[in-house]
C-alpha cells in the first residue's frame, strides 16, 4: 500500500513539472530580431499581460507554455516598436484637418489648393496650411507680396506653414488681428517686408503675434485630431512617439484622453520653454504612467536651414552678410541650464546651425561638467564646427537626428552652406561615434512619417527616388544594425524607457511590429516597399 502511495506522489509530482505555464498569447514561426546587446534573432516568443515573458526557440517555447491565442506568423519579421525620438505628435494631427501644402513648385499652386480646400471645407474661422518649400519654387525666393491671397480671402484670416514649422506667410487679416505693422521687430524673428510693405512671410519668433490670436481646439476636435495621428502612427509601426515641445495644458489633455482608453499611443513629451510650463511642472517634477513619460523640456537655439533662421558662425553662402540668429539669447539657454541641472529634467535644444550648435554645447558642457547620465540632447545638430564635435562626447550630449532632413536638404544645402561647410552636416557616424549611440527619429509633419524613410536615408543616404545614385555623403551612412538600434533601443534610451521597451527581452513591454519583408536583408530599392502586417502595444494588436 505504501509502495502505491510512494508511486501516486511521484506521477503527480512528474505531471505538475511537466505542467505548461499559461501565458497569453504566442508568436511562433517568425524571425524575430530581439535588438538586444548582441542583437540576436528568434523564433518564438510568449507574452501574458502585457510583458515578454519568454524568447527564444519555438520548440522550448511551446514545450514549457500554453497560450489562448497562438500566432503563427508564417515566416514574417518581427523587430520592437519602432519608436520615433523627435516628431510632433499633436502638430501633426492637427494639420492633417488643414490644407496640404507640401510639393507645390509655385505660390500659385499653393493658392490653388487652398481654393480647392476651402471648397471642401466652407465657412472656417481660420484657413490653416502647411507643407510649402520656397526652395521647390521658381527663383526659390519668398513671395514679394500676397496680394493675391488677400483678393481670394479678403475677410478670413490665413494662415500657412511652411514646411519646418520656422515660417509662415500669412495674409493682411491675420496681419490686422494680431496687429503687426510694417518696421515692427523682434528678437529672434523677422517680419519680412519689401519696399516697406509687409510681405505676409513671417520667420521664426514672428509667427507668435499670429499663433497668439488663433482659436483653440474644442476638447471634441482635439481628441478627433489625436486618434486620426495614431491610426497612421500605427500604420507604419510606430509604438512610442517624443513629442517635442507641449504645453502643460496638452499633456492634461492627452493624459485625459490615455486613462480613457481613446487615445492608446505611448508619448515622451518634451514641455515648451514657457513659464507657465514651469510653473505648473518644476514643483511636481516628471509625470509617468504606462503610456506617458513627461520628463523634458524643449528649447530653440535658432531657427532652420531652409528659411535662413539657422544660426551660422560665417554668413551664408547664397546671402551676403546674413548669418541667421538665435531664437533666445545665450544667457536665457544658460539661466535655463543652471535651473535643470538641479532637476531631473532632461534639457533638449533644437540647434542646426553650427553657431547654435556651439553655443548650445558650451553651456551643456559648462553645467554637466564631464562624462555623466544626464541624457541631455541636442535636436537636429545638422551643421557642426569641425572643432566642436568632440564637445558631445564630452559631457555625454546626446545628438538627436532625423536622417531624412539629410535627403530633403541636399538639394540646395550646399548653397547655402558651401562645400568646405557642408562636409561637416547631417553627419551621422560622426555624430554615433561620439557617444556610441545615438537616436533616430522623422521630426514629422516637417518631414514624412515614415520609419522606413528613415532607414533609407540612414543606411543608403538616398531619398525615395534612390537619388543620389552613390549616396549624399555617403562616407556618414549608418549601418542597418545601427538604423535599427537608432530607431528601436537607442531611441528609447533618449527617452530613458530602455528598460521598458526598445529591444524584445524577458520582462519588457511587449511592444513590436510584424512587417512582409526584412529590413536586415532587404535591397535598398525594396525598403520603401515593405508593409506594416501588425502593430502591438503590450500584447494588444492596435493596427
Amino acid at each position: 500500500m505504501r509502495k502505491l502511495f510512494l508511486s501516486g506522489c511521484l506521477l503527480l509530482l512528474l505531471s505538475a513539472c511537466m505542467q505548461k505555464k499559461q501565458v497569453d498569447t504566442i508568436i511562433y514561426n517568425a524571425r524575430i530580431y530581439t535588438v538586444n546587446e548582441r542583437f540576436d534573432t528568434a523564433n518564438a516568443m510568449a507574452i501574458l499581460k502585457g510583458k515578454i515573458v519568454a524568447i527564444g526557440n519555438k520548440d522550448s517555447i511551446l514545450q514549457h507554455f500554453s497560450a489562448h491565442e497562438m500566432l503563427d506568423e508564417k515566416g514574417q519579421t518581427i523587430f520592437p516598436g519602432f519608436i520615433d525620438a523627435h516628431a510632433h505628435f499633436v502638430g501633426y494631427g492637427k494639420e492633417l484637418f488643414t490644407a496640404d501644402l507640401g510639393n507645390t513648385h509655385s505660390f500659385d499652386e499653393v493658392l490653388e489648393r487652398l481654393k480647392i480646400f476651402v471648397s471642401h471645407h466652407p465657412n472656417q474661422p481660420w484657413i490653416m496650411g502647411r507643407g510649402w518649400d520656397q526652395n521647390k519654387w521658381p527663383g526659390k525666393a519668398f513671395p514679394n507680396s500676397v496680394e493675391k491671397l488677400n483678393q481670394l480671402f479678403p475677410h478670413t484670416p490665413v494662415f500657412l506653414t511652411r514646411v519646418d514649422g520656422h515660417a509662415a506667410i500669412v495674409n493682411a487679416k491675420a496681419i490686422e488681428i494680431a496687429g503687426i505693422y510694417p518696421g515692427e521687430k523682434i528678437t529672434g524673428g523677422s517680419f519680412e517686408s519689401f519696399h516697406g510693405k509687409l510681405t505676409g512671410v513671417l520667420i521664426d519668433n514672428a509667427q507668435k503675434p499670429v499663433l497668439a490670436v488663433i482659436p483653440a481646439l474644442s476638447a471634441k476636435a482635439y481628441a478627433e485630431r489625436l486618434v486620426a495621428a495614431q491610426q497612421n502612427c500605427f500604420a507604419v509601426g510606430l509604438t512610442t512617439v517624443t513629442d517635442c515641445g507641449l504645453s502643460y495644458k496638452d499633456v492634461l489633455r492627452i493624459d485625459s484622453l490615455q486613462k480613457a482608453g481613446i487615445l492608446k499611443m505611448q508619448l515622451y513629451v518634451m514641455l515648451s520653454d514657457a513659464k507657465e510650463n514651469y510653473d505648473y511642472f518644476l514643483p511636481k517634477g516628471p509625470y509617468k504612467t504606462d503610456k506617458l513619460f513627461v520628463n523634458g523640456f524643449k528649447f530653440y537655439a535658432d531657427g532652420a536651414l531652409g528659411s535662413r533662421g539657422a544660426c551660422l558662425l560665417q554668413p551664408y553662402t547664397d546671402k551676403n552678410g546674413w548669418y541667421g540668429f538665435l531664437l533666445s539669447s545665450a544667457m536665457h539657454f544658460d539661466s535655463m541650464a543652471q535651473v535643470l541641472i538641479k532637476t531631473p529634467f532632461q534639457m533638449c535644444t533644437h540647434a542646426i546651425g553650427d553657431s547654435g550648435n556651439r553655443v548650445i554645447l558650451q553651456v551643456y558642457n559648462k553645467y554637466l561638467k564631464g562624462k555623466n547620465d544626464r541624457r541631455w540632447r541636442i535636436e537636429h545638430a545638422q551643421v557642426v564646427a569641425p572643432n566642436d564635435f568632440t564637445l558631445f562626447g564630452a559631457a555625454s550630449i546626446i545628438p538627436s537626428v532625423q536622417p531624412t532632413h539629410a535627403t530633403s536638404d541636399m538639394y540646395w544645402a550646399e548653397s547655402r552652406l558651401g562645400k568646405n561647410r557642408l562636409h561637416d552636416a547631417y553627419a551621422s557616424k560622426k555624430l554615433l561615434a561620439q557617444n556610441g549611440w545615438l537616436p533616430l527619429g522623422t521630426d514629422f509633419p516637417v518631414e514624412d512619417i515614415s520609419p522606413f524613410k528613415t532607414f533609407l536615408a540612414a543606411v543608403f543616404r538616398v531619398d525615395s527616388t534612390g537619388f543620389p545614385p552613390s549616396g549624399f555623403m555617403p562616407e556618414n551612412a549608418l549601418s542597418r544594425t545601427d538604423a535599427i538600434r537608432g530607431m528601436t533601443i537607442w531611441a528609447a534610451k533618449a527617452d530613458f524607457l530602455e528598460q521598458e521597451k526598445g529591444s524584445l527581452e524577458v520582462g519588457k513591454n511587449a511592444d513590436f511590429v510584424v512587417l512582409n519583408s526584412d529590413l536586415m536583408q532587404v535591397p535598398w530599392n525594396k525598403v520603401l516597399q515593405t508593409k506594416v502586417l501588425a502593430t502591438y502595444i503590450s500584447g494588444q494588436k492596435v493596427f
